[in-house]
């Protein structure tokens, strides 16, 4: 069995966890894949900074209007009812705490709930923060998705982030490739663990103390 899942199943897992009723903000890259796996039975209402209420998945091929974008830029579709906003309208919703939950991806999340997920300092990359702060501290709950691991093995759930933060104590839950977090005030706290991942040898990727 391996102790890591895929992408889609991660954004599957995410989608199981959000309410029927909420109000979703989902962040540009891998977030945007949860819009595919929310139940059809549910009523889970997604906006986009950009200015849309009510945002759909992924559009089948040939069905793409090229007008209807996420902020990501990708293309989406819009659900029956769905509305269209100026941006400033959609930022007055995020940092108004309308918002009941948005999806972020990360750089590293610290055991506090501290999150750094626009810049790493690293020379030539054009930092943006864009709305990830204005999400970050609005919505009333934070998920972050992400690998666990960064490409050079170093874990990105950390002590205390190295890298500037986008938001301060924000994050609720973190859901990684190898096991789903939640941040407690004593720090991280393993509550789901995939494949055959535990408690201690996921203490033993994130040099962390889990509980």
């Amino acid at each position: 069995m391996s102790t890591r899942i895929t992408r889609d199943d991660l954004a599957a897992r995410i989608a199981a966890d959000i309410p029927e009723g909420a109000f979703v903000n989902l962040g540009i890259g891998a977030p945007t894949l949860v819009a595919n796996y929310l139940p059809d039975d549910l009523e889970i209402i997604l906006h986009t900074e950009n200015g849309l209420l009510g945002m759909g998945g992924a559009p089948l091929d040939g069905q793409v209007d090229p007008d209807l974008i996420n902020a990501g830029k990708q293309a989406v579709t819009a659900v029956a009812g769905a509305a269209y906003f100026h941006h400033a309208d959609s930022f007055a919703m995020m940092r108004g705490g309308h918002l009941d939950v948005c999806v972020l991806g990360a750089f590293q999340v610290a055991q506090n709930g501290d999150l750094a997920n626009w810049s790493t300092g690293a020379p030539g990359a054009i930092p943006a923060v864009g709305g990830a702060m204005d999400l970050a501290i609005g919505a009333k709950d934070v998920y972050v998705m992400t690998d666990l691991l960064a490409k050079d093995g170093s874990s990105k759930l950390v002590a205390e982030c190295a890298y500037p933060l986008t938001g301060v104590g924000c994050v609720s839950r973190v859901y990684t490739d190898h096991a789903v977090f939640d941040v407690t005030p004593e720090g991280f706290r393993v509550r789901e663990a995939f494949g055959e991942n535990t408690v201690e040898s996921l203490s033993e990727l994130t040099g962390l103390e889990l509980s």
